[in-house]
């Protein structure tokens, strides 16, 4: 009668034990595509611990939080990494994209970037880029060149009326801040031509003492 039970107990260990493995096979296999990575997971939670290199990422629904382990942190997220595990974290309320907690790459609608943060409007000495939604530095100038010699088609001697042109420079302040989109201004204006050019005067000299001779000719002619 002993052993009659005592064979009851062990068969009915056996049951138990078969079901438990059974059913831990199968929350092993829905889990395999959600543990990628993982080396702690559970099935209501999730990764709570991954492997080396990785980040965990606690997505969160309600109440209920959930972990994934991923090589780059999703959109709106960046990655630290720490001793024990590695994690992302949110971005700022008003950041799209961010390197950091304090160095936003992007802004979110109606907010603009400067300097890595986001602001409704763009501080002052700067300027709004409604395209790219950044603030850029205003541009500063040096003071105007000289006006550069008056000529024409490329040549500073005649007698015709020309264009003399002066520059001024972006400072030396902007292009070190890598303000871009500042460009150097000029303005032009007419000027007269006064100087010969080398030959002129003689060509000049021949045709004046050519025309005197033909009217003396034709004063010659008509005294006649």
């Amino acid at each position: 009668m002993p052993w009659i039970l005592l064979t009851l107990l062990l068969f009915g260990d056996a049951v138990e034990m078969f079901a438990l493995n059974h059913s831990k096979k199968q929350v092993g296999v829905g889990l395999k595509e959600n543990c990628t990575g993982c080396l702690i997971c559970s099935e209501e939670n999730g990764c709570s611990t991954c492997q080396p290199r990785l980040f965990l990422h606690i997505r969160r629904d309600g109440i209920r939080q959930y972990g994934k382990c991923v090589h780059d942190c999703p959109h709106g997220y960046f990655g630290v990494r720490g001793h024990e595990i590695n994690r992302c974290k949110k971005c700022g309320s008003t950041c799209e994209s961010c390197f950091s907690q304090d160095f936003c790459i992007r802004c979110k609608k109606r907010f603009f970037l400067h300097k890595g943060k986001c602001a409704p409007t763009c501080p002052a000495g700067t300027i709004a880029h409604q395209n790219t939604w950044e603030c850029q530095e205003e541009c500063e100038f040096g003071p105007w060149s000289i006006w550069s010699p008056c000529s024409q088609d490329g040549k500073t001697c005649g007698s015709a009326w020309g264009l003399e042109t002066r520059v001024r420079e972006v400072s030396r302040g902007s292009r070190e801040e890598g303000t871009t989109a500042c460009q150097a201004l000029s303005e032009s204006r007419n000027c007269p031509i006064r100087r010969h050019c080398p030959g002129e005067k003689k060509l000049t000299r021949k045709r004046g003492r050519k025309e005197r001779r033909h009217r003396k000719e034709r004063k010659i002619e008509h005294s006649q």
